[in-house]
């Protein structure tokens, strides 16, 4: 399944799982990597 996933798509679940995490810092971290999925989506990745 994930072989098929876009990139984007993968950076922006990823991103969501980091963003959720307990762990300080992965707040942050998760935003940026949900933002760099976005840029991709946005320019077709």
């Amino acid at each position: 399944m994930i072989g098929t996933m876009r990139l984007s798509t993968i950076l922006i679940v990823l991103g969501a799982v980091v963003f959720v995490l307990p762990i300080p810092g992965t707040f942050i971290l998760g935003a940026l990597i949900v933002l760099a999925g976005l840029a991709a989506r946005l320019f077709g990745l």
